[in-house]
C-alpha cells in the first residue's frame, strides 16, 4: 500500500493541473471502487472550483470551493496520471509494469483553467482504494479522521507526546509506531527505516524509551528526529519505487535504493562498524527488517 511519501509525491504531481481548475465534469465507469461511490457524486461536484489540494495521513484531500472535500485514498494499485491537450506523457524507467488498460480507469476529472483543459484518470486494477465528499467542517469529526494521530512531519510529534503515547505499553515498538491513533500515515516501510537509523530494534517495548517520571528517554528522542528524516528524504526523492506505486507524471520514485534494511534480508547491515545482517521477522502479519546487532 502507497505509504505518506508516495501521497506526498502524488499531491504535489497532480496540484499543477488541479488548483485553480474548474472541474466541469467527474466521470465514474464503475458504481463503486473499495465501497459506492457517494449518492449524486458526480452531479455534487460539477462545475466546482478547486481551492487547493492538501493530505491528511495517507488521504488525498481535494477541496473545493464550494466547502466540499473529495477525499480520495490510493489503496493497493491506485495511481493518478494527467493528460493534458490530449496527450499523455509517461516518462521515467519503470521497474516494475503499469497497467496501462483503459478498462481501469474508473473516475475521470474533466478539468478547465488552471494549466488549461486536462484530465485526470484514477486507475485502479484490483479496485482496494476510495473516494469520498465529506464537508471540510466535518473533517475533524469524520471517522476516517477523528483518531488519526499527529502527522510525522508536523510540529505535533515530539518525544514528549510519544512519552504520553507509550509511557507503560509493553507493546512492541513496531506496533506502536504503526497505529495510526499514534502517529497518523507511518507505514511498514519507513517505521523499519526510521527504527534502523535510531539503532532499536522493533521487538522492543514501548514503555521502555520512556523514564519512570515519564519523560522521554534517549531513544525516543533519537526515534522522533529518525522519523522525520526518513519521512522527509522519501518525499524528496518522489516516494518508493514498488510494484504499484506510480508518480502523476509515469515516473517511479526512487527512495527504494536507499532502503537500509527494508527488504534486505540477508544482507549485510550498513551500519558503520556493525558486522551484523539484515533478518526477516514477522510482526502482526507484517515483515519487519532490521539488525539484530546493532538494533536493541
Amino acid at each position: 500500500m502507497p505509504e505518506l511519501p508516495e501521497v506526498e509525491t502524488v499531491r504535489r504531481g497532480l496540484a499543477p493541473s488541479m488548483e485553480g481548475a474548474v472541474l466541469q465534469a467527474l466521470e465514474l465507469r464503475r458504481n463503486d471502487l473499495r465501497f459506492p461511490f457517494p449518492a449524486d457524486f458526480a452531479r455534487s461536484v460539477a462545475g466546482r472550483g478547486i481551492a487547493s489540494l492538501s493530505r491528511r495521513a495517507k488521504y488525498l484531500l481535494i477541496d473545493l470551493e464550494d466547502g466540499n472535500t473529495i477525499v480520495s485514498h490510493l489503496g493497493m494499485s491506485g495511481s493518478f496520471r494527467v493528460e493534458e491537450r490530449a496527450v499523455a506523457e509517461t516518462p521515467g524507467n519503470f521497474h516494475h509494469p503499469r497497467s496501462k488498460d483503459e478498462k481501469h480507469d474508473h473516475v475521470v476529472f474533466h478539468l478547465a483553467g488552471g494549466k488549461g483543459d486536462a484530465r485526470v484518470i484514477y486507475n485502479d486494477p484490483r479496485r482496494f482504494g476510495f473516494m469520498d465528499l465529506v464537508r471540510r467542517t466535518d473533517m475533524a469529526s469524520h471517522p476516517f479522521f477523528r483518531d488519526l494521530g499527529p502527522e510525522p512531519t508536523g510540529n505535533e510529534l515530539d518525544a514528549d507526546y510519544l512519552a504520553k503515547r507509550f509511557a507503560g505499553k509493553a507493546q512492541p515498538l513496531k506496533s506502536a509506531l504503526l497505529d495510526q491513533k499514534n502517529i497518523a500515515g507511518l507505514g511498514n516501510i519507513y517505521v523499519c527505516e526510521a527504527l534502523w537509523r535510531s539503532h532499536l530494534s522493533p521487538l522492543r517495548a514501548a514503555g521502555t524509551l520512556v523514564t519512570d517520571d515519564g519523560k522521554p528517554g534517549d531513544g525516543l528522542l533519537t526515534l522522533v528526529d529518525a522519523i522525520r528524516a526518513v519521512i522527509a528524504d522519501a518525499i524528496a526523492a518522489g516516494g518508493s519505487s514498488l510494484r504499484d506505486h506510480i508518480q502523476t507524471d509515469g515516473s517511479l520514485g526512487y527512495f527504494q535504493h536507499s532502503f537500509s534494511v527494508y527488504d534486505r534480508e540477508g544482507q549485510p547491515c550498513s551500519t558503520p562498524g556493525c558486522s551484523g545482517t539484515v533478518s526477516r521477522i514477522v510482526q502482526a502479519g507484517r515483515s519487519s527488517f532490521y539488525c539484530a546487532t546493532c538494533q536493541d
